[in-house]
């Protein structure tokens, strides 16, 4: 018997003071089985950082379907807007990302990023809509600490910075960017 996901439930409030965004959002997201809390909250982080008032941001099967990125952004026709991957997908599936979207953002985590991104930079040199941004490991590791099946965030992004609020603590977030 195949393992089934694990439904957690985030009242995530966003506070971007660079975008001048705030807002709430009430998020279920299904975490695969092979899925860890780091990873999830990479997932909610990636939300946050891209989140806006449209609405028009979902998570998608992700690990279930490798035709999907983790997120994406869909206009009213059912073209894919941005498509947001979290890890270190290969060079392929970036490109072919590149072609299927009008913007493809990469949020890595953990310690062989830099060594996925040494490998695969010249490779996707072309993709003009290519973002990549890289979350010290430190902090993804402190974020997936504060995973819960229900949980109540606050999102603070100020000067690049991330500020990550929880019930069990809070979680400073410097994002890199790569490209």
């Amino acid at each position: 018997m195949a393992l089934r996901a694990t439904i957690y439930k985030a009242d995530l409030h966003i506070a971007d003071g660079d975008r001048h965004y705030y807002g709430s959002h009430a998020c279920t997201v299904a975490r695969h089985p092979s899925e860890t809390d780091e990873r999830l909250m990479v997932r909610l982080l990636a939300y946050a950082l891209n989140a806006d008032a449209d609405e028009t941001l979902a998570f998608t099967k992700g690990l279930s379907d490798a035709d999907e990125p983790d997120l994406w952004r869909k206009d009213l026709t059912g073209a894919i807007q941005t498509w947001i991957e979290i890890g270190q997908p290969d060079e392929r599936r970036l490109l072919k990302a590149c072609g299927r979207a009008d913007q493809v953002l990469v949020y890595c985590y953990g310690h062989a990023s830099d060594i996925w991104w040494n490998g695969i930079r010249n490779k996707v040199e072309r993709a003009r809509n290519l973002g990549v941004v890289y979350f010290p490991s430190t902090a993804t590791q402190e974020l997936g600490r504060l995973a819960q099946r229900t949980m109540d965030l606050h999102v603070n992004m100020q000067d690049g910075e991330l500020y990550v609020t929880a019930p069990g603590g809070e979680v400073t977030v410097s994002p890199r960017i790569w490209r």
